[in-house]
């Protein structure tokens, strides 16, 4: 147990995901008290499991209506990977419907990224990025099929999410979300000319623009509105599209692009390639070794998460749950991008085959 807990620490781990093995195996049958505190557990967990088999039930339903599984043989078709962020962000079993949201604007984040990384042609990617900039479903007809599906599927969700966020909360903030799904685009696209020209940009150049690639600030950013943050400060005005959103977004953000760059293995079924910060960083310090860049970015994680911690610590207008939402993101990162702690991303896959009757592989 001591091993473990230096191992991940509990502001770093979900406490929840590495009891059974930890805490539960090694102090089975030790005393009365502690069989009932384990039994107490059991049915807490059967109660988890219950409502989360339901949410894969309606997640898998989705995807498979969508169809762009079968109209992108190319992306990764994996929604139980992606229920695995929405389940980590948000652990209270009463926000079921919330990860069941939230899990349409992660998988096409997943979808887009493959669009730019695997698949799209530059005058495609150009076209379909100005597409989603101006928003013009007169220049969509120009795009290829498979892109116009993707439009139309970006454009269902952000009108969702603002109708959904308009009933619960008074503010429909949708073009504030298109807003954000083109900046990630445009991201996308700018990652697209460097890789294309051959030449490193620097690194803070790259970690400016990876920020935004990662993913992060789009989906808390949809997560933020969902959960009410903000809305008092806004005006009924659907039109306004300059918010305040939390520092703690784009320091998770940071962190994840510095914790997937690291990886030493490629993404399961993903064959391209989109930049490193390590590679910029050895490109503008010439003769450090791979060892030195590794060090150099773990320090930078680290800084990062006293940051995170600040933001939590100091007074801020976004509630505790949506604290407390991020900071189980930034958890998340840890295990599902650090390749060479097996072990932890193991627990996560463990965990998530529990959940399902027929133990389907993620």
């Amino acid at each position: 147990m001591i091993e473990s807990a230096l191992q991940y620490p509990y502001r770093k781990s979900f406490a929840r995901l590495l009891a059974p093995q930890s805490f539960v195996n090694d102090m089975s049958g030790v005393k009365s008290w502690m069989e009932d505190l384990l039994e107490v557990a059991n049915r807490n967990r059967r109660i988890d499991q219950s409502v989360h088999q339901k949410e894969i039930h309606q997640i898998n339903k989705w995807w498979k209506e969508l169809g762009l599984g079968e109209k992108m043989k190319f992306a990764r078709d994996q929604p139980l990977k992606w229920y695995m962020w929405s389940m980590a962000i948000l652990t209270n079993p009463s926000l079921s419907e919330l990860r069941v949201e939230l899990i349409k604007p992660i998988s096409l984040v997943y979808i887009i990224d493959d669009i730019f990384d695997v698949h799209g042609m530059v005058d495609e990617l150009i076209l379909f990025t100005e597409v989603i900039k101006r928003w013009d479903y007169a220049c969509a007809e120009q795009l290829p099929e498979y892109m116009k599906k993707c439009f139309k599927v970006l454009n269902d969700i952000a009108n969702d999410f603002g109708k959904i966020i308009f009933e619960k909360h008074g503010w429909n903030p949708t073009r504030f979300l298109k807003h954000m799904w083109a900046n990630l685009c445009n991201a996308f696209l700018v990652e697209f000319q460097w890789n294309a020209s051959g030449k490193l940009p620097k690194a803070d150049d790259y970690l400016k623009n990876g920020i935004i690639t990662s993913g992060v600030p789009l989906v808390l950013t949809h997560l933020f509105f969902l959960m009410g943050q903000n809305i008092a400060n806004q005006s009924m005005d659907s039109k306004k599209e300059e918010v305040q959103l939390p520092n703690i977004i784009f320091l998770i953000a940071e962190i994840l692009r510095l914790w997937d760059d690291l990886g030493c293995a490629q993404d399961e079924n993903q064959n391209g390639y989109d930049g490193s910060y390590v590679d910029c960083y050895l490109g503008e310090n010439q003769g450090s070794s791979y060892q030195s860049a590794r060090e150099h970015v773990m320090k930078l994680i680290s800084k990062l998460w006293k940051l995170l911690n600040k933001e939590c610590l100091s007074p801020c207008p976004s509630s505790a749950p949506f604290l407390e939402a991020c900071v189980n993101a930034a958890k998340m990162v840890s295990l599902m991008y650090n390749y060479e702690d097996k072990r932890g991303l193991g627990l996560l896959q463990d965990h998530m085959k529990s959940l399902t009757c027929d133990h389907e592989t993620i």
